[in-house]
């Protein structure tokens, strides 16, 4: 795809310094900006790199006066950070725009679908399928029966949704998402051995939701496991069945939550986390990266550690355990003397 800078200045409502009629096909960073190339400045501490690059366009501040000779071509908006990622969006959306069927695919004759589905190749659709409108579903993608999947959805390949799941609006599955597999539900006998617990719900990504690749989100035992609007998921996630996770917060990869557990909105948490099941996460949470969680937070908490503490807490004492082994030094010398 080729932009003028006139055409991306439209795009952004940015000012063209420069020549408007000069095009760009790909994007790159500004420190590795070539001929052809858009790229941005936001950050300060590559400015200097705006002098020297190569790229054909560059998106800046309105406020940015350059104090050298320039030879690319500048668009000056209001935020060209927010203007780069609004363009990156446009640029997906143009890129996405795939319609059609392609062959083979299976569908059922009871699956329904609404304008401009792509349905990519060697993909499944089960009996009672619904599927709204502008959804793209790319190749080897299954869709379990009487699944129901909202307007303007992408399942990229690969990924697989189990029967009687429910997708909202807007929401994105990337490859090798699982979502609805059983919940884990096994009960111990007499002798020992596990007998399964059948998994007869199901799960609900509510609108505007980001599932990562290889994140499997399980089905509910009874009821459904719920991820709220807005939330975001990194890759290979692990949510469990019966868990509720609150409008948009977000997680990142790696973390595991256990059954039956209950976040809520606007939480950040890192990346390894573990919670365990059946307890309470308050709104607004932050968790740091590979702490674990194993009781009830409260609202606002910011905790680091396994099992975590208060992240102040964390920090004070972790100086000490750094400095242990000259403490007991220090102790030894004293019961010397």
């Amino acid at each position: 795809m080729v932009f003028t800078a006139g055409q991306i200045a439209g795009i952004l409502e940015g000012e063209v310094q420069g020549n408007p009629e000069i095009a760009v096909h790909k994007l790159a960073k500004i420190e590795e900006g070539e001929s052809g190339s858009l790229t941005f400045l936001s950050n300060p501490k590559y400015t200097s790199y705006i002098y020297k690059t190569k790229a054909s366009i560059t998106i800046v501040n309105k406020d940015f006066v350059p104090e050298q000779s320039l030879s690319t071509t500048l668009i000056k908006v209001e935020d060209a950070y927010k203007s780069f990622s609004k363009l990156l969006e446009y640029y997906n959306q143009v890129k996405n725009n795939k319609v059609g069927i392609e062959e083979p695919v299976f569908k059922a004759e009871s699956a329904t679908y609404g304008d401009g589905l792509y349905l990519g190749a060697f993909s499944y659709l089960g009996n009672k399928v619904v599927i709204g409108d502008n959804v793209k579903i790319y190749p080897n993608v299954y869709i379990g029966d009487n699944v129901r999947i909202g307007n303007d959805v992408i399942v990229f390949a690969g990924a697989k949704i189990y029967s009687e799941s429910v997708i909202g609006n807007n929401c994105t599955v990337h490859s090798g998402a699982v979502i609805g597999a059983d919940g884990f539900g096994f009960t111990p006998n007499k002798d020992g051995e596990f007998s399964k617990v059948p998994q007869t719900g199901n799960v609900i990504l509510e609108d505007n939701v980001d599932v990562g690749a290889g994140t499997t989100i399980d089905r509910a035992t009874l009821g459904s496991t719920i991820l709220r609007k807005g939330v975001k998921l990194d890759n290979q996630i692990q949510i469990a069945h019966n868990v509720e996770i609150g409008e948009h917060t977000v997680i990142a990869a790696q973390a595991g939550i256990a059954g039956s557990t209950k976040i809520g909105k606007h939480c950040m948490i890192g990346g390894q986390v573990g919670i365990v099941g059946h307890i309470i996460i308050g709104d607004y949470v932050k968790i740091q990266a590979q702490s674990g969680i194993g009781r009830n937070v409260k609202d606002h908490e910011v905790l680091q550690g396994s099992p975590a503490l208060n992240y102040g807490d964390y920090n004070k004492s972790y100086v000490h355990f750094k400095n242990l082994p000259k403490i007991i030094n220090r102790i030894d010398d004293l019961e010397k003397k």
